[in-house]
C-alpha cells in the first residue's frame, strides 16, 4: 500500500492525498452522521486526466475505489466500508464549467460543479437550469447524475438523466470516454451516457457533462392550498395540468405533521392559514408570458377548487419573499424532523393514480405494526415520488424505535412493491439498499445488471458493495 500511496503522490501531488485522520473523516462518514467507513487514503485530483491516472493506479494495485462529490446521499452510496482497503476518489475539485452555449441551450460542466453554482451560472446567462434539491447548495452534479437525483421540478422538466446530452467518463480501466458534444439526436447505437446515470459511481467515474438550459420564465407564481386528503390532491392535481399545461412546475403535497414538525423546530415560520388542516399542497407555475398571467391561472384554478369543496383554503404568494417563505415550509421538513429525533426514512414512487391508495393502505399497516407512529409524508405528487418518513411515537426512545427499522421497512416496501412501485425513486440503492432490492426486482434484471457491471469492471473494483 505504501507503492501505492507514492504513486498517487506522483500523480496528483502529495497534498492532495490526505492519509491523516483529521484531514479524511469528513469523507468517510454519511451526511446523516450514522456511518463511518475506514479509506486507505483520500484523493483529490484536479482535472480528468488525474482522475484517469487515479483509476489506472487502483486498477494496478488492485485497490478500490469510492468517487464521491458532496458526500449528500442518504443511502451509504458514497462512502467506503468498514474494510479500510479502499480509496476514496473526492471530485470536488473538478469544479469548473466548460463552456456556456446559449444557443444552443447547454452548459458544459465538470463533476466537482455545486448544484447551486450550475444554477447561477445559467441565470447569469438569462437561462434556467431546473435541477432543484434541498442539498443544492452541497451537492454536486456529478453525484446527482450518478444518482439520477429528482428534485421539486421533474414534474415539469423531468429526472436529472432528462437534463444531460452528454457524459465524460473515466473508465474501471482509466480510459476516457468522452461524448460532450450536446447533441440532443445522436442514433448511433448503445446510449452509453443512460448507462453511467444512476449507477453511483459503480460502473465509471463521470468527470463532465454537457447540460440543457431552458428559457428563464418570464414569472414564477407560487401558492399553497389546504386539504382533507390525497386523494383531493390527486383530483386538483389534475384540474392544475388541465389549467396550467406545462406551466405547472411544482406540486408538492405534505401532511399536516410535516409543518407542524417545521413550526415547531423554526419559530420564526409561520403557516399562512389560521388553522392547521389535514394535507398541504404547494404549487408552483412558472410562466413564459407573465405574473398577471400566472396569477390568473391560479386565481381560476383555486377558484374552480374552492367551489368545488376540493380545497379548504389557499394562499396565493403576492412577492417573491411570500414564495421563499412557502418554499422554506417544504425545504425545512427534513431538517426539522432531523431536529425531532431519528426517523426512518423511505423514498419511494409509485403510479399516480395509486397514491391515496397507497399512503391510506400503508399507514394502516404501519400504525398496527407500531401503534402511534407518527407518517411524515412529503414529497413530489406530480411525478409519483413520496419521501414517507415514519416518526417514533410520542414518549418512545429513538434507539428503541430505530431497533424496529427492518420490520418497518418490510412494511413498507411490501406494501409499495404491491401497488407497482419502486423503493428507491431518487436517492439510489448504494450500501443501504442493495440487499433489500433483491426482494423487488426480477432474477432477469438482476442478471442483466450483473452482466453490465461484470463487461465494465471485470475487477470488481469501482464502488464495491453498492448498488449490487
Amino acid at each position: 500500500m505504501t507503492e501505492f500511496l507514492q504513486a498517487c503522490r506522483t500523480a496528483i501531488g502529495a497534498a492532495h492525498v490526505l492519509t491523516e485522520a483529521g484531514d479524511t473523516a469528513g469523507y468517510l462518514t454519511d451526511q446523516r452522521g450514522r456511518y463511518t467507513g475506514r479509506a486507505v487514503a483520500v484523493l483529490r485530483p484536479a482535472d480528468t486526466a488525474e482522475v484517469a491516472a487515479l483509476v489506472k493506479l487502483c486498477a494496478q494495485y488492485q485497490v478500490p475505489l469510492v468517487p464521491q462529490g458532496g458526500n449528500t446521499g442518504l443511502v451509504l452510496g458514497s462512502v467506503p466500508d468498514q474494510q479500510g482497503n479502499a480509496a476514496v476518489l473526492s471530485l470536488r475539485r473538478l469544479n469548473r464549467i466548460r463552456a456556456v452555449d446559449t444557443v444552443n441551450n447547454t452548459m458544459t460542466v465538470e463533476a466537482g460543479c455545486i448544484l447551486q453554482h450550475i444554477q447561477e451560472q445559467a441565470a447569469s446567462a438569462e437561462r434556467l437550469f431546473p435541477l432543484s434539491l434541498a442539498a443544492e447548495g452541497s451537492c454536486t452534479i456529478g453525484g446527482n447524475l450518478s444518482t439520477n437525483a429528482g428534485g421539486t421540478g421533474v414534474l415539469r422538466y423531468g429526472n436529472t438523466r432528462e437534463l444531460c446530452l452528454g457524459l465524460e467518463v473515466v473508465s474501471a480501466q482509466g480510459e476516457v470516454m468522452s461524448s460532450l458534444k450536446g447533441l440532443r439526436k445522436d442514433n448511433t447505437g448503445y446510449d452509453l451516457r443512460d448507462l453511467f446515470i444512476g449507477a453511483e459511481g459503480t460502473l465509471g467515474v463521470i468527470t463532465a457533462a454537457v447540460l440543457k438550459l431552458f428559457p428563464q420564465p418570464r414569472a414564477q407564481v407560487t401558492a399553497l392550498v389546504a386539504l382533507d386528503t390525497p386523494a383531493q390532491a390527486l383530483q386538483l392535481l389534475q384540474q392544475a395540468q388541465q389549467h396550467c399545461g406545462p406551466a405547472l412546475t411544482g406540486f408538492e403535497l405534505m401532511s399536516d405533521i410535516c409543518l407542524r414538525l417545521v413550526c415547531k423546530h423554526f419559530p420564526e415560520q409561520r403557516l399562512p392559514f389560521a388553522q392547521h388542516h389535514p394535507q398541504y399542497v404547494l404549487l408552483e407555475l412558472s410562466d413564459s408570458e407573465s405574473e398577471e398571467h400566472a396569477r390568473t391561472l391560479f386565481e381560476s384554478l383555486i377558484g374552480e377548487a374552492l367551489e368545488q369543496s376540493l380545497v379548504n383554503d389557499a394562499v396565493i404568494a403576492a412577492s417573491l419573499a411570500q414564495s421563499r417563505a412557502l418554499w422554506e415550509l417544504r425545504e425545512n421538513i427534513s431538517m426539522a424532523q432531523a431536529h425531532e429525533g431519528k426517523n426512518i426514512k423511505h423514498d419511494i414512487s409509485v403510479p399516480i393514480s395509486r397514491i391515496a391508495d397507497f399512503i391510506s393502505t400503508t399507514d394502516a399497516l404501519l400504525q398496527a405494526a407500531s401503534p402511534g407512529c407518527r407518517m411524515v409524508t412529503f414529497g413530489h405528487l406530480g411525478d409519483g415520488n413520496l419521501h414517507y418518513n415514519v416518526s417514533p411515537p410520542l414518549g418512545v426512545a429513538d434507539t428503541d424505535f430505530i431497533a424496529q427499522q427492518a420490520a418497518i421497512n418490510l412494511v413498507v416496501h411490501d406494501s409499495v412493491d404491491r401497488f407497482g412501485g419502486s423503493i428507491s425513486a431518487e436517492h439510489g440503492l448504494g450500501a443501504l439498499k442493495r440487499e433489500e432490492i433483491t426482494r423487488y426486482k426480477s432474477p432477469v434484471e438482476l442478471q442483466m445488471m450483473r452482466a453490465i457491471k461484470l463487461a465494465l469492471d471485470p475487477q470488481q473494483l469501482m464502488n464495491p458493495g453498492k448498488v449490487l
